[in-house]
């Protein structure tokens, strides 16, 4: 199968369709149990902050029967992975962290069985339940599988705490599978300020170059420089064999110091930069202003997944992000060709994923969606059971966005898609009022009387029944929105069937006035289609 959405929960995404060692880096950024709702920070159209921010998730757990059936179900294995549960349930109590605890231990059992031997997991968290998060790791990865605890410096400026320190870092846990997982060491540039005091200039060449010490410590014997003949200190060796030793001389690359030590030249145009180690404090957090920001929560930089993809994988290998929010991860991957999976369960999730997708590779990434409705029963199905979701899911076909579901707050609105006929020209706006059930030609006068109030070009409505005879009679009562490719009817009704047929709103060009989503920039490395990724149905 090709590079996949998955639209549901990951514990049954992960049992249903990812095979056993499948997989050969999972990267995970799941909800911290902050106790914090997360909103989808709409920018209005004067810069301001929208008043009717969406939620796009809230990080809240609660014990209650899921929270028990996943404890449940995580005790009764044998092994330290149902002991670790346990004693943090005589430790914490039937408590809303122990709940967390207990959804995230589920889905690291799983995460472990997909994962390759010669994989590895990344694992972001904060400091509210890192230390827990860790022992489940140690039992679930095994403690001779830790490699790293990372600190990412997410933020570079903190106001003054009544009690304690700033909080301006986040922990990533690296684990692998086995004793021998895939690594490439990464390299960062390096530090003007360690430039200038560590590095001269050969009066000679005009290149940057500093000297290195060839000691180390162990027993060693003499070797021969040049014409000298020199003897390590004691407790040391010199760490050239005298082959590579000659060959240095040779080249000029052995300097000797004033009392007479030789010392390996170091050019800084052949340097690869400094190694990294675990403490990331050279990737910015994503503002408001950066280029990539896309006013999702807890969006993470793309510079932070290239480090991570790039150590632990190859050109082709997979990826898997199974709390895949906006889909860094995956656009990261996509960026790098490697294959990816990302699971997500929210329909807002989805259409901002696949936006994402197809702004960042002007169309050409290629990719399915899995659990989303292809028929008519299917989107009735999902509106019986979430209307929620079936209106985030109807909203994304047409590249709307939902409005936050306070009830009375929406005032008649579910959605709304903006526009401009010319760049940085007046902004439009096209609103959505969605029905999953019974429709009549109310609904469309209520629409009608909206866009009056609201002042929109055009208003759509969504409904799962075909419209009857004086809906349409009334639609066609709307008037038309005239723009410079023409006109439009400003009362429109689009059916599910319609949707998923492809019938789009009748509006001036989308992908040239939409302006809805902040899109993401385009990524200017070369794009090639993904090799196919076979996952087989179990």
């Amino acid at each position: 199968m090709e590079n996949c959405l998955y639209y549901g929960d990951n514990l049954e995404i992960l049992r249903r369709y990812i095979n056993d060692e499948s997989i050969d880096l999972i990267y995970l950024d799941p909800p911290f149990n902050s106790k914090a709702s997360y909103n989808m920070l709409f920018d209005e159209h004067d810069g301001t902050k929208s008043a009717a921010q969406f939620r796009a998730f809230e990080d809240t757990w609660s014990w209650d029967e899921a929270a028990v059936n996943n404890y449940q179900d995580v005790v009764e294995r044998d092994g330290k992975i149902g002991q670790t549960l346990a004693s943090f349930r005589s430790m914490l109590g039937d408590t809303d962290m122990l709940a967390y605890l207990s959804m995230m231990a589920n889905r690291l059992i799983e995460l472990r069985r997909v994962l390759k031997p010669n994989g590895s997991i990344f694992l972001h968290c904060d400091p509210t339940a890192s230390h827990y998060i860790k022992l489940l790791l140690d039992a679930i990865f095994g403690v001779k599988n830790f490699v790293n605890e990372i600190v990412w410096q997410k933020i570079r400026t903190t106001k003054s705490q009544t009690i304690g320190f700033g909080k301006v870092h986040d922990i990533i846990f690296f684990y692998s599978k086995s004793d021998r997982p895939k690594f490439t060491t990464q390299f960062k540039e390096l530090d003007p300020h360690y430039i200038s005091s560590h590095y001269r200039e050969d009066p000679v060449t005009g290149r940057m170059y500093r000297t290195v010490s060839m000691l180390q410590k162990g027993q060693g014997s003499s070797k021969r420089f040049g014409e000298k003949e020199l003897a390590p200190p004691p407790g040391r060796h010199w760490i050239w064999s005298q082959e590579r030793i000659d060959k240095a001389m040779e080249d000029g690359l052995i300097k000797f110091t004033s009392n007479g030590r030789p010392e390996k030249i170091q050019y800084l145009d052949e340097m690869e930069g400094d190694i990294v180690d675990d403490l990331w404090t050279d990737i910015f957090p994503i503002n408001s202003q950066a280029k990539e920001a896309l006013g999702y929560p807890t969006q993470k930089p793309e510079a932070l997944l290239e480090r991570i993809i790039q150590c632990c994988t190859s050109e082709g290998d997979t990826i898997l992000d199974p709390f895949c929010g906006c889909g860094t991860a995956i656009i990261t991957a996509q960026s790098l060709k490697r294959n990816w999976i990302g699971i997500d369960i929210t329909y807002l999730a989805i259409a901002v994923m696949k936006q994402r997708l197809h702004d960042a590779f002007l169309g050409r990434a290629e990719f399915s969606v899995i659990g989303e409705p292809t028929s008519v029963e299917d989107a009735q199905a999902l509106a019986d059971s979430d209307p929620y979701q079936f209106q985030w899911w109807a909203l994304g076909l047409i590249g709307a966005r939902p409005l936050e579901e306070k009830k009375g707050a929406d005032k008649g609105i579910d959605g709304r898609l903006y526009f401009h006929e010319v760049d940085g020209g007046e902004t439009k706006q096209i609103i959505f009022s969605v029905k999953a059930g019974k429709t009549n030609s109310a609904h469309v006068r209520d629409l009608h009387g909206t866009i009056d109030r609201e002042g929109a070009a055009i208003g759509v409505l969504l409904t799962m029944q075909p419209p009857t005879k004086p809906m349409r009679s009334e639609a066609a009562s709307g008037g038309i929105y005239r723009s410079p490719w023409g006109d439009h009817p400003k009362l429109q009704i689009l059916t599910v069937e319609d949707l998923l047929e492809g019938k789009k709103i009748d509006m001036p060009p989308v992908h040239q006035v939409n302006v809805t989503y902040k899109r993401a920039s385009t990524i200017k490395k070369k794009i090639d289609k993904q090799p196919d990724l076979f996952l087989n149905k179990k």
